[in-house]
């Protein structure tokens, strides 16, 4: 499976990321299609945002109502990892579900995509589209 992304999800992703540094930055990757075309910012309610992310769960229902009601599909979450590491971390496959979602980790400049499969992540190719 291939994964495109437009340029705005894709700046969105690096200038959010660079604000939240030091802590971690998160949020939903919105779109249709297998497209994501946008990136929204989250809070990260995380008690400790600066070694791990949680994304608010009022965003995630408000994104699924949004979704029910015809708006755009919830491909997925992303966050950023100040360690520059753009590998899921041990954390990550702890709170992975398998349940086929896309996870974007923005690492410094540099944003990797994966799917959350049952057997774990799995690294997606990436295209960037204009958008």
């Amino acid at each position: 499976m291939e994964i495109r992304v437009t340029s705005g999800a894709m700046a969105t992703l690096r200038k959010e990321a660079q604000l939240a540094a030091p802590n971690e930055a998160c949020g939903l990757l919105l779109g249709q299609g297998g497209v994501i075309e946008n990136a929204q910012l989250c809070a990260n309610v995380s008690p400790d945002p600066a070694r791990h992310f949680e994304i608010d769960p009022a965003a995630l229902i408000a994104a699924h109502k949004a979704e029910r009601e015809g708006g755009p599909q919830l491909i997925g979450y992303w966050h950023s990892h100040p360690n520059g590491l753009s590998d899921p971390s041990a954390t990550d496959r702890e709170q992975a579900t398998g349940d086929g979602r896309v996870w974007a980790i923005v690492a410094d400049e540099g944003v990797t995509f994966w799917q959350d499969t049952i057997d774990g992540f799995e690294a997606l190719p990436t295209r960037l589209i204009e958008g």
